[in-house]
């Protein structure tokens, strides 16, 4: 199981919340199962009737300027995914 940290900080100045659901660990063990089925059915229901549509960057990287990317995401420019085409 790997461990991260992540500096939440710039998102509680800006107002934001974060809500997550951490489904893995109770499906592995077999606890919940049906339920979080029923979410993620629920889910794919949405995304199919496109009304869930994520937010991307404007600024599109590839590989050769996957820095540039990295350094778009953690200076807090990005607006939404930031996207590196391969």
């Amino acid at each position: 199981m790997g461990l991260l940290e992540i500096d939440l900080s710039p998102a509680h100045f800006k107002g934001l919340s974060l809500h997550i659901i951490f489904m893995l660990l109770p499906m592995l063990a077999n606890q919940g199962r049906e339920k979080h089925g029923e979410i993620l059915t629920k889910l794919a229901e949405i995304v199919d009737a496109g009304a869930l549509k994520p937010l991307v960057d404007d600024q599109r990287f590839d590989l050769d300027t996957v820095g540039g990317a990295y350094d778009r995401l953690t200076s807090g420019q990005a607006i939404g995914k930031v996207v590196v085409d391969v």
